[in-house]
């Protein structure tokens, strides 16, 4: 044992003494390069045989030497003011984001507070339904005494008791569709949108039932989502998103135990209404990222996955009761397919980063354009059953394929982006390419300008999670090739989100 003992003593000191010449050659460095003795002593030594005009050089060579010193020593000041600054930011960020979380915890425990003393006054003061009591207590109490747990969503029975389904005989093309919407939002609503925003839109709806509005503050993303509620004459449904919101809860609400009530948000409220039609409804989740995505919608990415749309379904509750609404059945709501979900974010400091896992679910749309006012023909509301879109979007998936010359194509970037950058399109990607490219040219579009858009907002964003020193000396040979690829500068989405990375390094 004393002998391995030596042995790797001996082995592994090497690897100690490497480090110890490492961190020892460094600080020597430090201390030879600020040695001002031994600057001096050189230029003792030579002072004597120096004439004047070489002691002028001599000057400049010291001051000169001094400059060098002073830069090095004003680079390093900065360096560590701007790490220290990034940590105190973050800290502060935190900090704030904590305390909104905590300020958001009270309320909700002041509001479960309230709550309980209501059950309370029922159960101990033992009111009596005739007497003279708020309308808002007596039908509370009344809820309660019934064993109704979800009063809003009973409420919404009855409005639709004896409801049928309407079917407006809908005779639209996608092309027809963006127009009426972009001269609807200009004409009563005063707000410009073009093609460029309009058909990725249309495509992204086709794609999935989440949609991601993401450029800077000011362009108009919640009020383009507001907008295609109004166009459609079913009004969106905003929900604001918290930074305290941890799972689904906060979006659809909770059963609270003392009052025998289910606390209804607004959203549960429209997805309870969308089941009963065939309209489009929309929920707007407006700054999504002011929470983790994939904590307060996790449900939802998993469930709108499924291929089966009988497979749409979410627990509300354990189990079901008596006096429930007619759409819950034992405890669980199915998803309707009429229903879209439209976030909007802001990346700032205020912030999470969306992850690749929301991301590869939701086809994200950039406005970073404020589009100028024009004059456009008066154009109303319309009437839109679910159906008849999704039937246009079937329709478009057959008439306008993804070419075998524009497969052959994306595969050949597919193969690039995996070379040179270790990125590789997956079969979910694959599959939303194929949706997107055929909606975006029924909207009428070209699908060189669809290929360009979608790389550029699914697989390029990845490129965010590089290493910048790994993907630098890449970007302009990546540029270059799709420019001899597609044509100069036929692929300009990308290339415009290659440019301004490079930007950022």
């Amino acid at each position: 044992m004393n002998t391995f003992i030596r042995f790797f003593y001996e082995f592994i000191s090497i690897f100690f003494e490497g480090i110890g010449m490492v961190f020892g050659g460094i600080f020597n460095g430090i201390i030879k390069m600020f040695n001002f003795t031994e600057y001096a002593k050189v230029i003792d030594s030579y002072k004597d045989s120096f004439n004047g005009k070489e002691m002028v050089f001599v000057v400049l060579a010291v001051v000169f030497l001094l400059l060098i010193i002073g830069i090095i020593i004003f680079l390093i000041v900065l360096f560590v003011r701007a790490i220290l600054r990034k940590i105190h930011n973050n800290f502060n960020k935190d900090e704030l984001l904590e305390e909104i979380a905590n300020l958001n915890n009270k309320v909700r425990k002041l509001m479960k507070e309230k709550d309980e003393l209501m059950a309370m006054k029922v159960s101990q003061l033992g009111l009596n339904p005739d007497e003279e009591e708020s309308e808002d207590t007596n039908e509370e109490e009344e809820n309660v005494d019934q064993g109704i747990r979800f009063p809003k969503l009973v409420s919404i029975d009855k409005a639709y008791e004896g409801y049928k389904i309407k079917n407006y005989n809908n005779d639209y093309t996608l092309e027809a569709l963006i127009d009426d919407f972009r001269c609807f939002a200009a004409s009563k609503l005063h707000l410009y949108y073009d093609d460029t925003i309009l058909r990725p839109f249309f495509a992204g709806l086709a794609c999935g039932r989440l949609i991601i509005l993401q450029g800077i503050s000011g362009t108009g993303k919640t009020s383009l989502a507001y907008a295609w509620g109004k166009f459609v004459n079913i009004d969106s449904c905003v929900a604001s998103v918290e930074p305290s919101w941890r799972d689904k809860s906060d979006f659809l609400g909770y059963f609270n135990e003392f009052t025998k009530k289910f606390n209804e948000t607004k959203p549960l409220g429209e997805i309870y209404r969308a089941t009963f039609d065939d309209n489009i409804h929309t929920i707007i989740l407006d700054e999504m990222n002011l929470a983790r995505v994939e904590y307060y919608f996790a449900d939802f990415l998993s469930i709108l996955e499924m291929p089966s749309k009988d497979e749409w379904v979410i627990d509300l509750v354990p189990s079901g009761w008596p006096n429930d609404p007619e759409k819950i059945v034992n405890g669980k709501l199915k998803i309707p397919s009429n229903l879209w979900y439209i976030g909007t974010i802001n990346n700032d400091d205020s912030t999470f980063m969306v992850t690749d896992k929301v991301y590869d679910r939701a086809m994200p749309i950039d406005i970073n354009i404020k589009v100028n006012p024009f004059k456009c023909r008066e154009q109303e509301a319309v009437n839109l059953n679910a159906s008849y879109l999704e039937n246009l979007f079937e329709d478009a998936k057959e008439k306008y394929p993804l070419s075998e010359k524009g497969l052959a194509d994306v595969k050949e970037v597919d193969d690039y982006v995996i070379k040179h950058f270790r990125i590789a399109f997956g079969n979910r990607i694959m599959k939303q390419l194929g949706t997107f490219v055929a909606i975006y040219v029924a909207c009428g579009g070209k699908e060189v300008e669809a290929i360009d858009y979608f790389i550029a907002k699914k697989i390029l964003r990845k490129f965010d999670q590089l290493s910048v020193a790994f993907i630098r000396d890449e970007i302009d040979p990546f540029i270059t090739y799709l420019n001899k690829k597609f044509g100069k500068n036929v692929m300009k989405e990308c290339i415009d989100y290659l440019e301004n990375l490079k930007k950022s390094i």
